[in-house]
């Protein structure tokens, strides 16, 4: 939930500079329900009790199916950064067992407690690769406290950059189109002027 936070923010951080983000929400995406699948998959793995392996399993197969969905995208600026991210925790995540190795001092600060069904992260005996596991904390008592990953910041980041790339003012038009306005206005008042001509002789 809190890298999920973070990307929202990052998507919407060009609107607080006056900016909107044109370059990603005009984009034509291919095959954008992949990304879509990812995450309600990891919803599930995380929140629904699944039998024997399969949590580990599909947990790693999001990690493949979001990297399916960067690849197809993979002309976008910015966005081999989300994609280097998404590497890392997958890569991290499949040598662990399915899941992400956390740091127990990491664990301690965001408070979190042990989960009644798949963890996708947690601390756990010789991790594999452990500094690319949740070795960071957004500490608790503040909102989403959670531990995160530096793949989840190249993830972040890579959003960040890729809503900034090809931002526009919000209000860049608006003056042109004052003035075309203002152009037709006086089009309009000469175009209605009543025609005046020499008088008329007296008979």
């Amino acid at each position: 939930m809190l890298v999920l936070a973070a990307c929202a923010l990052a998507l919407v951080s060009p609107l607080l500079a006056g900016r909107w983000p044109a370059g990603l929400l005009l984009h034509r995406w291919r095959w954008p329900l992949l990304i879509w699948a990812a995450l309600a998959i990891q919803v599930v793995v995380v929140e629904v009790p699944l039998p024997g392996e399969l949590a580990p399993v599909l947990h790693v197969m999001t990690y493949l199916v979001a990297l399916g969905f960067v690849w197809a995208n993979r002309h976008i600026r910015r966005i081999l950064l989300v994609a280097a991210g998404a590497a890392a925790n997958g890569i991290t995540i499949a040598l662990n067992n399915g899941v992400l190795p956390a740091s127990a001092g990491a664990v301690a600060s965001a408070g979190i407690e042990s989960h009644t069904t798949f963890a996708n992260s947690a601390v756990i005996d010789h991790p594999t690769l452990p500094w690319l596991g949740d070795v960071f904390a957004w500490p608790a008592p503040l909102p989403l406290a959670n531990t995160f990953s530096v793949g989840d910041v190249l993830i972040a980041l890579g959003v960040l950059l890729a809503a900034w790339t090809g931002a526009r003012q919000l209000d860049r038009h608006l003056p042109s189109r004052s003035k075309d306005t203002s152009s037709n206005d006086s089009d309009t008042s000469i175009n209605h002027c009543p025609m005046t001509g020499p008088p008329a002789s007296g008979g």
